[in-house]
C-alpha cells in the first residue's frame, strides 16, 4: 500500500483526502464535474463542498475515473444511492490487486442490501473493507483529531489498513464486523433525524436522550438479527458516531430534523442543500431490512412515515409516547 484514490469529491471524501495527504500519502481525489476537479488541482481548494480548506499539495484533483482507480487503495465516498452506478463505472478499472475502503454511510433503497453486498454483487473477488465513525468533514477537513473504524472480515488486510489509513490526526481501530459497522452508520442517521425533530419542537434534552438511548437498542437489535455483534455498536461505528451526529448542528441529517420540527416541509428543507441528507433515503430502506428481518423499530419507523407518508410530527410523537411499556432491555 502507497498510493490512495479517493472517489467522491463531496466534502467527507475531500476531508478524508486532505486528512491523508497531510500526512505524506499520495493522494488522488475523483471529482464528478470537472470544475471542482480543475479547482481543488489549481486553487488548492474545494470551493463548492469544502470551502475554506487550503488544500496539501500531495493531494491532486482528477474528473478521470480511471485516472482516479490509478491507485493501491480505493476510498468510496460517494453518496449511498449512488454506490451501484459508480462501481459498475469502476469496474473496468478494478485490478486484482486493489483494495475497496467503503466511506459511505447507507443502505441501497433499491435491494435494501448494505453497501458491502452491494460491492460483493458487482466485484466479488476486490478485496473489501468499511471505513465508518465520528467524523465531521469541515473538523477533519481543518486537522482536526478523531478516531473511525476500519472494519474488514479478512484480519490481515484490515490490520494493514489500519497502519495505512491512521495518521497524526485520525486514529484507526479494526473490527472484523462489517454489518455491524455498517447498521451503525446507517441507523444512526435515521436516529439523529428523530433527535432533530424533538429538539426543533422543544422537547427538551431530556426527551432527546431518551431517544437516542432507544435508538441505540434499535440498532441493537437489527444487528443481533443480521448476524453482527453487538458489542461492536458501543465502539467509534455506534455510540461514537451516534452521539456526534444527534447533537451537533454540523450533522445534515439531526439539522434536517430541527427544521422539521420547526415546521419547514421536507421540500424547502431539502432545496436550500447542495448535498446529500443520507437519513432523508436510509430511513424508506432500513424500514425494508427491519420488517425483512423481523425486527422492531418504532423509532426508524416513525421517521420514514413523517418523510415519506406525510404523518404528522405531533400525532407521530404522541402514538410513541402511548406506547406500551417494556423492560429497558428489549
Amino acid at each position: 500500500m502507497e498510493t490512495i484514490g479517493v472517489i467522491g469529491a463531496g466534502a467527507w471524501g475531500t476531508a478524508l483526502a486532505q486528512a491523508l495527504a497531510a500526512s505524506e500519502r499520495e493522494v488522488r481525489l475523483w471529482a464528478r464535474e470537472p470544475e471542482v476537479a480543475d479547482a481543488i488541482t489549481q486553487k488548492r481548494e474545494n470551493t463548492v463542498f469544502l470551502p475554506g480548506v487550503q488544500l496539501h499539495e500531495n493531494l491532486e484533483g482528477t474528473d478521470s475515473l480511471a485516472r482516479a482507480c490509478d491507485r493501491d487503495v480505493l476510498l468510496l465516498s460517494v453518496p449511498a444511492q449512488h454506490i451501484r452506478a459508480t462501481l459498475l463505472s469502476m469496474k473496468r478499472d478494478i485490478r486484482e490487486d486493489h483494495i475497496l475502503v467503503i466511506c459511505s454511510k447507507g443502505i441501497e433503497i433499491e435491494s435494501g442490501m448494505l453497501l458491502s453486498d452491494v460491492v460483493q454483487e458487482i466485484l466479488p473477488d476486490t478485496k473489501l473493507a468499511i471505513l465508518t465513525g465520528p467524523t465531521f468533514a469541515a473538523e477533519i477537513g481543518r486537522g482536526l483529531p478523531s478516531a473511525f473504524t476500519i472494519a474488514c472480515d479478512d484480519k490481515d488486510v484490515g490490520a494493514e489498513l489500519v497502519e495505512f489509513l491512521s495518521c497524526k490526526t485520525l486514529r484507526a481501530y479494526q473490527t472484523d464486523d462489517v454489518q455491524g459497522a455498517q447498521i451503525g452508520g446507517a441507523v444512526k442517521n435515521v436516529i439523529a433525524i428523530a433527535a432533530g425533530v424533538i429538539i426543533g419542537r422543544g422537547l427538551g434534552e431530556s426527551a432527546r436522550a431518551a431517544l437516542v438511548t432507544r435508538g441505540l437498542a434499535e440498532m441493537g437489535r437489527l444487528a443481533a438479527a443480521m448476524g453482527a455483534k453487538k458489542e461492536t455498536l458501543m465502539g467509534m461505528c455506534g455510540m461514537g458516531d451516534m452521539i456526534l451526529t444527534c447533537t451537533s448542528m454540523q450533522s445534515r441529517n439531526y439539522s434536517l430534523g430541527i427544521a422539521l420540527g420547526e415546521g419547514k416541509t421536507l421540500e424547502e428543507i431539502l432545496a436550500s442543500r447542495n448535498s446529500v441528507t443520507e437519513g432523508v433515503t436510509t430511513a424508506e430502506a432500513l424500514t425494508v431490512m427491519a420488517r425483512h428481518n423481523a425486527v422492531d423499530m418504532p423509532i426508524s419507523f416513525a421517521v420514514h412515515d413523517c418523510l415519506s407518508n406525510g404523518a404528522s410530527i405531533d400525532e407521530t410523537i404522541e402514538r410513541m409516547l402511548a406506547r406500551p411499556l417494556r423492560p429497558e432491555s428489549v
